[in-house]
């Protein structure tokens, strides 16, 4: 008797185990959309008028309004993650720190061009939460051309797409030293003139992105970017979760509300199934694919990918054989807590494409609206850097950033190595930090000489080339383009403001990773060296770089 008790309780115990709690979706759905549709919200409604709803009966209850969540978020401090939760399962590329090279062992350094911006959207999150970043999340290079630069741009009779302006003087942060700036300025691109779009919004709805900064504000950003678009310009969804689905077909962006009702109904569960999601959206972005148009994969999600491709390095091959059908993927990311940083970045990197970290609705604004063209339309592929410098006037050089971004000298004319992208309008700025030679030559090697021939006995501080391909051509040749880059020293009073920033952001970010080259770097000479360079700064990104600059000073002490 006591047996078949004891046999019954257990049997209610698993029946109770499998019933469907309340909130629990069912991952079966692999669209995860709610039925009935929820009334479309366009964006005028989420960022200015209210417009009344139609009626319809009442859908089950939306996530929370992302703008009330803002709200809620700076009222009430104490619902504010712990800094455990705001990184605790994050993950970062290991970054090593460019060494100095000495010239006379290796006068050539070559790099790839990078436009990408995610790091210093992702850091600001990070100091906004009262917490210091950890190394790894710091990508100078990211931080630096998160900014824009009043670089001259390519003449109309140029036949490049890109333009060099270089400058030269000491370096702030150790005055014995110099620090040389290359700037790159894309031609812009007017935007009637634009090729007609095929947009693939791939949409993780995994239950990690069930979060007010997470899914919420990707719809809002995705409708931001539905205001810039052509309406000839088409768009499609797909979603992934424990399961993947065309949640809506290529659709005219004139038909918005049509777009903006699939993504309202969108909602979070289930696991991340991210390599099929990746292989329907490639799928769907070929079925409907415009030739010389722009055809693009926006990737939104948290980064995390915890069922099919996991591994950095296998997700890599599988998008490098894709990107030669002239698809580009870009990358969205969003959250915290559990954010791969790693996995976003390699598929821009690999997609062809860029990538941004979205932390809040102005964050998107800037990425999705101010930046449109240059976030779409690329004018330039793979970009390649190399510059010679010249040992008569530089003993030993420091690139600063662009870690993940070195190349082997012999790729910079291999047209099988991929490199950057740059966009319409994009400016991309490197430093490069160097221990002066003064005249003198130092090179003891058996089989070279050390006396300088009649180009390095002149005035050239180094030459840059470059080299890019048009990404309209399909396997396009390189095209290379050179610069003298004469040694013109100016004091730092007597550089551009331009400059100054630009110089001031890259010592912020050598203090927040305690890089070694430091010197004499403080958080009080970046802020004076910033506030003397504010410029224009029509948005105020560069008096909200001084505040943050300020915070992470009370955040280190």
């Amino acid at each position: 008797m006591k047996t078949n008790v004891s046999l019954m309780l257990l049997s209610a115990l698993l029946l109770a185990a499998c019933g469907n709690p309340e909130g629990h979706r069912n991952s079966s759905n692999s669209a995860n959309q709610l039925p009935p549709p929820a009334p479309s919200t366009t964006v005028e409604e989420l960022t200015a008028n209210k417009m009344a709803s139609p009626e319809t009966p009442p859908p089950p209850p939306p996530p929370p309004a992302y703008d009330a969540v803002v709200e809620e978020m700076e009222i009430a401090n104490s619902e504010e993650p712990s800094q455990q939760q705001l990184r605790s399962n994050e993950t970062y590329k290991e970054i090593s720190e460019n060494p100095f090279v000495a010239v006379a062992q290796q006068p050539v350094t070559t790099f790839s061009a990078d436009v990408d911006r995610a790091s210093y959207a992702n850091l600001r999150r990070m100091l906004g939460y009262g917490q210091l970043p950890p190394k790894d999340a710091i990508r100078i290079e990211e931080m630096i051309n998160y900014f824009d630069y009043d670089y001259p741009a390519p003449t109309k009779e140029a036949t490049s797409p890109l333009r060099v302006t270089p400058e030269l003087a000491p370096t702030p942060w150790n005055p014995k030293h110099l620090l040389l700036r290359i700037g790159l300025q894309a031609k812009k691109l007017d935007l009637a003139q634009a090729p007609p779009s095929n947009i693939v919004f791939l949409i993780d709805v995994s239950g990690s992105m069930d979060e007010p900064n997470k899914l919420p504000l990707l719809k809002s950003s995705f409708k931001l970017l539905l205001t810039q678009l052509k309406p000839t310009d088409r768009v499609a969804i797909v979603t992934y979760a424990s399961g993947t689905k065309v949640a809506l077909s290529s659709t005219p962006v004139k038909e918005r509300q049509k777009i903006e009702k699939v993504l309202d109904n969108l909602y979070a569960s289930g696991s991340t199934s991210g390599s099929s999601g990746i292989q329907l959206a490639y799928k769907e972005a070929q079925k409907n694919f415009i030739k010389n148009g722009n055809n693009r994969i926006i990737l939104a999600t948290d980064g995390d990918f915890n069922v099919g491709i996991s591994n950095p390095r296998e997700l890599e091959k599988f998008i490098e054989k894709q990107r030669e059908s002239g698809i580009y993927m870009s990358v969205l990311g969003f959250g915290m807590g559990n954010y791969r940083d790693d996995m976003a970045e390699t598929i821009a990197d690999k997609g062809n494409g860029n990538y941004a970290y979205i932390d809040d609705l102005t964050e998107a604004k800037k990425v999705l609206v101010n930046e449109f063209s240059g976030t779409l339309f690329a004018v330039a592929k793979d970009v390649k850097l190399q510059i010679e410098f010249n040992p008569k006037y530089v003993k030993e050089y420091k690139l600063i950033g662009y870690e993940n971004r070195m190349l082997a000298n012999e790729d910079f004319t291999d047209d099988k190595k991929d490199a950057g992208e740059i966009g319409a309008g994009h400016t991309v700025t490197a430093l490069y930090e160097l221990i002066p030679s003064e005249g003198k030559v130092a090179q003891n090697l058996r089989y070279q000489t050390k006396e300088l021939n009649e180009k390095g006995k002149g005035n050239e501080l180094g030459f840059l080339k470059i080299r890019y391909k048009d990404p309209k051509v399909k396997d396009a040749k390189s095209v290379e383009v050179t610069e003298p880059l004469l040694f013109a020293k100016k004091s730092l009073n007597e550089t551009s403001v331009d400059f100054r920033f630009a110089a001031s952001v890259a010592e912020f970010g050598i203090l927040l990773r305690g890089n070694s080259n430091k010197a004499q770097a403080t958080y009080d000479q970046v802020v004076e060296l910033a506030n003397g360079a504010i410029g224009k700064d029509e948005e105020g990104y560069r008096k909200e770089f001084v505040r943050l600059v300020k915070s992470a000073k009370l955040l280190a002490k």
